[in-house]
């Protein structure tokens, strides 16, 4: 069962380390991100300098320029919301950076805490595995004195049998020392 343990500890920190790597490139692809919306933002301002310039040479060509000042004019308002469009993309990246951040942090205090229990569950699987052999060592010893105490009572009940037969033969030899001692007595000298 602790082994068990130890084991899952282990799987649990190599998924930790696999989703800190996962989230190092996910902080990597949103820095890209981030300088392509750089790039994207550079673009729009220039359109809009450019859109700003066509406006002045439409308004400078006068009735034969208004058509192109209508198109000047989308064309700056395309620029204003593909550079608010890249703000708002810039934020956003920039929240996804900082929570992936919190996140490699979470997951890298989490993957610290899993060796931790994998460091300390390793000690007490090797002290359960000492405790199990001298569990089998002690039932081994019990098992030989069990086997002592029964050799002892086999001998205590030889003894008390032998100790029976020496008390009936010595009543035996006391009735015969009184049969003798009558018979000697019986002959007078």
């Amino acid at each position: 069962m602790v082994g068990d343990a130890a084991r899952v500890a282990g799987e649990g920190g190599r998924a930790m380390q696999e989703v800190q790597t996962t989230m190092a490139s996910i902080d990597e692809a949103a820095g890209r991100i981030a300088e392509i919306i750089g790039l994207i933002d550079g673009i729009a301002f220039q359109t809009n300098i450019l859109a700003l310039n066509a406006s002045v040479e439409a308004a400078r060509a006068g009735e034969h320029g208004r058509g192109f000042a209508v198109v000047a004019q989308e064309v700056r308002n395309l620029a204003g919301r593909s550079g608010e469009a890249a703000a708002e993309i810039r934020g956003l990246i920039d929240t996804s950076v900082t929570r992936t951040r919190q996140g490699s942090e979470l997951v890298r205090r989490a993957g610290a805490t899993m060796k931790e229990i994998v460091d300390s569950v390793t000690p007490v699987s090797e002290l359960i595995a000492d405790i199990s052999t001298g569990a089998r060592e002690q039932s081994r010893g019990i098992g030989q004195v069990n086997t002592a105490v029964a050799e002892m009572d086999s001998m205590t009940q030889q003894n008390a049998a032998m100790v029976q037969q020496t008390s009936a033969a010595a009543v035996t030899m006391r009735g015969h020392a009184e049969r003798l001692d009558t018979l000697i007595k019986s002959f007078v000298l």
